[in-house]
């Protein structure tokens, strides 16, 4: 559908153009622009890399590459031909290449993309965890997954048929049109995502995690270990880790043991155990809260990643606590130990259930 513009006397279309025909080259121009604008085809993105090809023995190199508010690498593909090429094969090879990248990794491409631009003053690592919204580096919970966005003035039958079959097997990947337009000189741009359509984009996304939850079921080689805790007099059997570790933490609250003192016990990820916000407030309220103090300090507020539900949250001293899901491994245990060693008056203890 055609761009219109409301002139005094009539509604005229706008003549659609090219990229080549405007002299718009694809990296002096499109990406140049999109690299200052990068919101334009991957909101709350932060690009760490430009032409990055940080591997042995291959000359390729990923046009944009940046880091979502998620934690998840992107990895950005631009073309100005009219049908976009072959850039989703492109990308797929990209996104396998960068997916072992750990957060020192990206803080020494993101220092190096700073030197390029002008900002060699600027504290990459400390720009990348501000961004983040951490306070130190989560390993465990960087560079999860590889998102892919591919921008093009227009995209073929053949690439869109193999995006479309990608989504369906798990991979987070968009198409997003360029559609160039003159006007008296000016170059507009209609700027549409059309893979995967945003008003279906969630139950896409719904479907594509049900799909990839049942495959890792059938694949999964993790520690399902589940545990039972004595809490003083009390008995909870067959708890999975993170249930365990905030059992232990609820017991000391509310045995009246500030909630910070408790988390001042929980291993390496003590900084990043609790979320609090002032007054007794329900679910609804304290995620609305915490999201805004939060944004206040540049970071966000994931309740996903907090015991953040009515009967979850905990109250002490006048504010409403969250305490950290995200639970695993050595970290675990750590917090486990040191959490049962701190209060040893307080009956703690645990071993995987039977």
């Amino acid at each position: 559908m055609p761009i219109y513009e409301f002139a005094s006397e009539e509604i005229r279309p706008l003549s659609k153009t090219t990229f080549g025909l405007m002299q718009l080259q694809e990296r002096r121009d499109l990406q140049r622009l999109l690299r200052a604008n990068i919101a334009v085809v991957a909101p709350d993105t932060l690009v760490i890399a430009e032409e990055f090809g940080d591997w042995d023995e291959s000359r390729r190199r990923i046009d944009l590459l940046g880091i979502d508010r998620d934690a998840n690498l992107v990895v950005i593909e631009l073309k100005r031909t009219e049908d976009g090429g072959h850039m989703e094969l492109q990308a797929i090879r990209y996104a396998s290449m960068v997916s072992t990248m750990t957060f020192d990794q990206a803080a020494d491409v993101f220092a190096r993309y700073l030197t390029q631009i002008g900002k060699a003053d600027t504290d990459a690592r400390a720009e990348l965890l501000d961004f983040l919204g951490w306070d130190e580096p989560d390993e465990d919970a960087f560079a999860q997954d590889v998102r892919i966005v591919l921008a093009s003035a227009e995209f073929s039958r053949e690439l869109t048929t193999s995006v479309l079959w990608l989504i369906e097997r798990g991979i987070d990947i968009r198409c997003v049109r360029l559609q160039p337009y003159g006007l008296d000189g000016r170059v507009l741009v209609d700027v549409q995502q059309i893979i995967p359509l945003p008003e279906v984009a969630e139950y896409q996304v719904r479907v594509t995690e049900k799909k990839r939850k049942e495959r890792e079921a059938r694949t999964d080689t993790r520690d399902w270990t589940s545990y039972d805790v004595t809490l003083g007099e009390r008995q909870l059997t067959a708890l999975r880790k993170r249930h365990a570790i905030y059992q232990v933490f609820r017991h000391l609250v509310e045995s009246g043991i500030a909630p910070e003192e408790v988390a001042k016990h929980c291993g390496p990820r003590a900084n990043r155990a609790l979320v609090s916000v002032e007054g007794e407030v329900t679910g609804e309220d304290f995620n609305r809260l915490a999201k805004e103090t939060r944004a206040r300090e540049g970071r966000n507020f994931d309740p996903k990643r907090f015991f953040a539900d009515d009967d979850e949250l905990l109250h002490f001293g006048g504010r409403t606590y969250a305490f950290s899901s995200q639970w695993g491994g050595t970290a675990w245990e750590q917090a486990m130990i040191e959490l049962r060693d701190a209060f040893p008056d307080k009956g703690i203890a645990f071993t995987p259930s039977e």
